[in-house]
């Protein structure tokens, strides 16, 4: 499997997990008093989102909190549920051939973009090919595909060069919106865009990169599944003002440090505990040994994930709000089995010996990326890895480099705090030899044809199966040091419930119920 995925779209998940991290480590409380929400919470919903979309182009979509904006206004083919499961979209069906090399799906009839321009299989098949063929973060997710057809008004065919067990996955997100053939290739569109979903931006009240203001369609085929009639969305970039925002009552949902949730509670809200969004790890990329020769074997790399206290970790630097993991996948995914997680048991003392076999007994130094969220982990990092003799020098990398940076290969391991996924997703980043995360290019046969079997399997059980040797290979080789997951805490204003339990990490306003929603 060669499929290039690139990095801006990888970006933008970290950056999401970045907000999720700094919600953590904020050390501020919160004190302003209410002035209440400016109507009814069935009515609205009140989000804040830490950066401005960079725009609403449907080949230049990002990932991360920006999602809530852009996935309010257009369809997606697929949809992801809050169990993260699959679930028909702007296609009421889907059917791979058995060699899992075409795929064909079914639209829904009816729908419209909000010009009221029919939504047909002609306006999927020219948003496919306009972002398969555009630079841009969403490209190569679509490298699979070989060519994209319109046999029907409400049919799509699409051909893969080779299968692709992310592909659906992917339809469920950017790379599977649908766009106004008449207007998405108009520059307009990166602030105006024309699209079918459930929403549409009111360009009265929407000021960009301060607040974006969406109106819910009353004619849309999903309506239920969005209970508020306005959604705003106010871009606050410092956490301290999100959460004085919430308890002022500018907004009515977002995550909050986890020392603020019994004061939220006492003020009223509703606060909810994910255990898991995202996942810290280092990764141990350079598996040759080509730029740190100690990488290169196995005994080093074991003895680096045993030298983790990762549960004194979690209550440390998470104060609780997480949990400790051996493995890199969605602990909600069907990749993720929890015996893997006593693999590489604390034992500094056996990582030296490790250290010693592997002909490294006084240790060795790295330097590794110092950014912009691997900051307030470092000092644990550094002794915990001093403890066993590797001695870590963190060189300072600009946030507009970070992702330049990685991908240059100067550096042989470095520290990641990434949103989760779904499996599937998880293990193309992570273990397809061009995954955005094998920053090395890494291969294996057995990987290989792991991956191979994964890709073609169509019955998700089976697939699940895969998945978890695919899992058990990167643990058992060590790949990776994932040390813990970071959870989240979010409080919402009466009436208002979030729904979310870490199995999609997908920002959607889905992941909202409203206890009082007029009809």
């Amino acid at each position: 499997m060669r499929i290039r995925h690139p990095h801006p779209r990888s970006h933008a998940r970290a950056l999401a997990a970045v907000g999720i991290a700094a919600v953590l480590l904020a050390s501020s409380a919160c004190d302003s008093e209410s002035t209440g929400a400016s109507s009814s919470s069935g009515e609205t919903l009140a989000l804040s989102i830490f950066g401005t979309p960079n725009s609403f182009d449907p080949t230049q979509l990002l990932e991360g909190q920006q999602m809530y904006v852009w996935d309010s206004v257009y369809d997606t083919l697929l949809i992801q549920d809050n169990k993260g499961r699959l679930q028909p979209g702007a296609a009421k069906s889907w059917q791979y051939s058995s060699d899992a090399r075409t795929l064909t799906l079914k639209l829904r009839t009816g729908m419209k973009f909000s010009s009221g321009a029919p939504v047909d299989a002609a306006a999927v098949k020219a948003t496919l090919e306009l972002i398969r063929t555009t630079p841009g973060p969403n490209q190569g997710v679509l490298a699979s595909v070989a060519s994209v057809e319109a046999p029907a008004s409400h049919a799509v065919v699409i051909k893969l060069k080779q299968p692709d067990g992310s592909l659906l996955t992917s339809l469920s997100t950017a790379a599977g919106v649908i766009g106004d053939p008449k207007t998405m290739t108009s520059k307009s569109t990166a602030l105006n865009p024309v699209g079918s979903g459930p929403y549409t931006l009111d360009k009265g009240a929407t000021v960009n990169g301060s607040v974006y203001v969406l109106k819910r369609r009353d004619d849309y085929w999903n309506k239920k599944a969005y209970p508020f009639r306005t959604v705003k969305i106010r871009v606050i970039s410092d956490q301290t003002a999100s959460a004085n925002a919430l308890k002022a009552g500018e907004t009515n949902a977002g995550t909050i440090d986890v020392a603020q949730v019994g004061s939220f509670k006492s003020a009223g809200f509703e606060t909810k505990h994910v255990q898991a969004t995202a996942v810290a790890a280092l990764v141990l990329g350079d598996r040759e040994g080509s730029v740190l020769e100690p990488l290169g074997d196995v005994r080093v790399r074991k003895a680096i994930n045993m030298a983790f206290d990762r549960t004194k970790m979690v209550k440390q630097l998470l104060r609780g709000s997480g949990r400790p993991t051996e493995q890199i996948f969605n602990p909600k995914g069907p990749g993720h089995d929890p015996a893997l997680d006593q693999t590489h048991s604390y034992d500094p003392s056996a990582a030296k010996k490790l250290l010693a076999e592997a002909g490294y007994a006084n240790g060795f130094s790295v330097t590794m990326p110092s950014l912009v969220f691997t900051k307030p982990f470092e000092p644990t990092f550094t002794q915990a890895l001093a403890d066993i003799g590797i001695k870590v020098k963190w060189q300072p990398v600009p946030p507009q480099q970070s992702v330049s940076a990685i991908a240059s290969k100067k550096y042989p391991m470095f520290l990641i705090v990434d949103g989760l996924n779904t499996t599937p997703v998880e293990a193309r980043n992570f273990y397809s030899p061009t995954g955005y995360r094998n920053v090395f290019n890494s291969t294996d046969p057995e990987l290989s044809k792991l991956l191979d079997r994964a890709n073609r399997e169509l019955d998700p059980a089976k697939a699940a199966d895969i998945y978890k040797e695919i899992n058990e290979f990167g643990v058992e080789n060590a790949w990776y040091g994932p040390v813990f997951y970071i959870g989240s805490d979010w409080a919402t204003k009466k009436g208002i419930t979030y729904l979310g339990d870490g199995s999609s990490t997908l920002a959607t306003i889905r992941q909202f119920g409203a206890a009082d929603q007029a009809p």
